[in-house]
């Protein structure tokens, strides 16, 4: 049987234990809670704000980027409303019709949105530096002259490397090609361009000259030296209006203030030459059409002395993070493109 002297000892012992456990975890951490004043978290995963916050520029709406990544919409808001409380600023400005970036908001999505993209193909990206490009899928947009005659050789050349990509060349021009581009249908276009917006990154690669084209049999076809005003009298046959080549064409003889008439407007460097043949008009056309076989059948005369060069090069989106397949297309195009001073080595535009 224990006596009272025993007993006083054992009642220190208890009270020294409980002074030594650990103070009770709170649910930031090991760190008492007082500590974490003014930090906000949502499921406490920055990615998945990021993900949210660029997702919902990338689409206009909190709808749509909740359908995109299988999340209802108070989550995607939740998720935004911690991002900008952690960040201390405001990201964007909410109305009825549209949401739009701040100041913040904007120099956040420029930094965040190559992070988000690379992070999505990721998993493709590793398994083509490990084993090689056996796989995946490579969207370009061009128009058609493009893709008849500067890309055939090119496609060759990178279905013998890498036959496993599925190659998809989208025919497009102009405003529907960039929209691919800002949407992310296509991993990068090839083409010419007159006007580069601000958010689109061009690297011209070829340049051609423009030509005069005629039948042999033409009375411009005699002649060595071919001034603008030589052509007035005779009809033009020009791609349609809405087309570069019309613009650039009108452009340059209201310039000059020099007189001209359109025959006919058709689609296609190949129709065009087709007419031209068959004696119903002569044309001003880009030299990447011109082949062999074309200066056997029409009269050609270059007319650089009075209409510029049309360049053709790669045309991407900026802080687009190109692919594998991308970067390695690119490459068939010009091998020193992606470490020209616009992008960074893992294929980043950096303006």
């Amino acid at each position: 049987m224990l006596n009272k002297d025993m007993k006083a000892p054992t009642k220190t012992m208890n009270a020294a234990k409980k002074s030594s456990r650990p103070a009770p975890k709170t649910r930031a951490g090991n760190k008492p809670a007082e500590e974490k004043v003014g930090r906000y978290y949502y499921k406490g995963n920055r990615h998945k704000q990021l993900r949210a916050f660029v997702t919902v520029v990338k689409l206009g709406s909190l709808t749509r980027a909740a359908e995109a990544l299988y999340l209802s919409q108070p989550t995607i808001s939740l998720q935004l409303q911690a991002l900008e409380r952690e960040l201390g600023l405001s990201l964007l400005e909410r109305s009825r019709r549209r949401i739009n970036l701040t100041d913040a908001g904007e120099a956040l999505y420029e930094l965040t949105r190559p992070l988000v993209e690379g992070w999505e193909t990721l998993d493709g990206d590793f398994q083509a530096k490990v084993k090689g490009l056996h796989g995946g899928r490579l969207t370009i947009a061009a128009g058609t002259s493009t893709i008849q005659y500067l890309l055939p050789d090119l496609v060759r050349r990178f279905r013998e490397r890498f036959p496993a990509v599925k190659l998809q060349l989208a025919n497009v021009t102009g405003k529907d090609g960039l929209a691919m581009l800002r949407e992310d249908q296509a991993d990068f276009a090839v083409g010419s361009m007159l006007d580069v917006p601000n958010d689109i990154a061009w690297a011209p690669v070829h340049h051609y000259d423009p030509m005069l084209i005629m039948p042999p049999e033409h009375p411009l076809a005699a002649k060595e030296e071919i001034v603008l005003e030589d052509l007035s009298p005779y009809g033009l046959i020009l791609p349609p209006q809405r087309l570069s080549t019309y613009r650039l064409v009108d452009l340059v003889f209201q310039q000059r203030q020099v007189p001209y008439q359109v025959a006919i407007e058709v689609g296609g460097w190949d129709v065009i030459k087709e007419y031209v043949a068959m004696g119903l008009g002569i044309s001003i056309v880009t030299g990447i059409c011109i082949t062999e076989a074309d200066r056997g059948r029409l009269a050609v005369r270059n007319l650089r002395q009075y209409f510029p060069q049309r360049a053709y090069g790669v045309v991407m989106r900026k802080g687009k993070f190109l692919s594998a397949e991308a970067r390695a297309f690119i490459d068939l195009i010009n091998p020193g493109l992606l470490t020209h001073r616009d992008y960074d080595e893992s294929g980043h535009s950096q303006r």
